[in-house]
């Protein structure tokens, strides 16, 4: 299902403090490139693990109300904005928070129909349903601390290995250290 980020992260989980002194670089000359490798580090381990590593807003799309339940992507779910569809005469909808439950303590998080409700219809169109969520841990201190770790090794690798022309060697781009660091936290993809 399609997903759309809204509110990217206003921090990263990785200070450039941190990510310089992993490096060992005292200078001030490259702190964009190495600014620039921390996002790139957060967003491969987003990717690499299908969770969000900190606080986020995303829209997520669905065709419509299949079940009694949707599983939201990019654990963990700290929270459900809004629910919104397109009803059968084609305008927009705002579910009220009294027709559904969010657990937030489920991997994925899930939005449930309440007890004794039933969702409405929709128009059959494709993304006709809109789920906007926030996702991710709350904070630096709240993130486990391989995620932490992984991103720094990656980090490191970019950094250490800008050029793309090395001959007879073989290069991974991504430490296996940090794949490992961070299999415990991967979810399936939906």
């Amino acid at each position: 299902m399609p997903r759309t980020l809204i509110t990217p992260p206003v921090s990263e989980p990785v200070t450039l403090d941190e990510a310089k002194a992993h490096l060992k670089v005292n200078i001030g000359d490259e702190d964009a490139l190495i600014t620039g490798l921390i996002t790139v580090s957060r967003q491969w381990a987003e990717n690499f693990m299908g969770r969000a590593v900190l606080s986020q807003t995303w829209d997520y799309f669905l065709d419509g109300f299949a079940s009694d339940c949707i599983e939201l992507p990019l654990p963990p779910l700290i929270s459900v904005t809004s629910v919104k569809y397109i009803d059968n005469n084609g305008a927009t909808q705002t579910l009220a928070t009294t027709e559904y439950e969010v657990d937030t303590a489920a991997e994925p998080g899930i939005v449930r129909l309440g007890f004794g409700k039933s969702w409405p219809g929709t128009r059959p169109k494709a993304n006709a349903v809109i789920v906007r969520f926030v996702a991710g841990y709350a904070g630096v201190n709240s993130l486990p601390g391989p995620i932490k770790s992984a991103c720094l090794l990656v980090i490191g690798e970019l950094y250490e290995r800008r050029e793309h022309g090395i001959i007879a060697s073989q290069v991974s781009v991504v430490p296996m250290s940090a794949e490992y660091l961070l299999w415990p936290y991967r979810m399936s993809m939906l």
